[in-house]
């Protein structure tokens, strides 16, 4: 149950932080997550860890994001604080993502090529549906440089936060057992 109410939850803040940028407002995704991270840290007795996970995250958001919009190879909806810099719902979201690591993506933490390869694909799927369904980023022609330069990004945060997720053995469950709903 954890795992699908940990997938569920991350959706919900994705859809917020992308709705509330349509709407030209930046503040649904912080508030996403901060609920979203607020019930995860409840729910462990390792909360320095997932912090530590989370300030990771959000370094590397600002690079990916923020080298993205500094660039030109992309402008964002609600651009806050700056269209140079990643804005605070994106930030948002990699924040949420990174917490996805302890519970539903927990089988990255031993198979970090399969974290390059769902990094590399699902980062810039998922700026694609943003940039398609909901219009908060746009990229600059031709659109598949800013593409390149996301599959790039996510394929090397990807595994990072894998990694970092799996370092700690308070950060379980790590197993392949534990998520089947096995003792280890």
């Amino acid at each position: 149950m954890k795992f699908w109410a940990c997938l569920i939850g991350y959706q919900m803040v994705w859809f917020a932080a992308v709705i509330g940028a349509e709407h030209g407002l930046p503040w649904p995704g912080l508030v996403g997550m901060l609920i979203y991270a607020s019930i995860q840290l409840s729910l462990t007795g390792h909360v320095k860890t997932h912090l530590s996970l989370m300030a990771a995250a959000i370094v590397m958001g600002c690079m990916v994001d923020g080298g993205l919009a500094y660039s030109g190879l992309a402008h964002y909806g609600a651009p806050w604080p700056s269209p140079s810099f990643a804005p605070l719902w994106i930030v948002s979201l990699w924040a949420t993502f990174s917490l996805t690591f302890i519970i539903s993506l927990a089988y990255l933490q031993k198979r970090l090529w399969v974290a390059v390869l769902f990094g590399a694909i699902g980062g810039p799927v998922a700026y694609m549906s943003a940039s398609h369904g909901f219009h908060v980023v746009t990229f600059t022609d031709p659109s598949w440089r800013g593409l390149f330069f996301l599959g790039a990004g996510w394929a090397i945060a990807t595994p990072i936060l894998a990694w970092l997720s799996g370092r700690t053995p308070a950060a379980a469950p790590t197993s392949t057992a534990r998520l089947q709903g096995h003792a280890s």
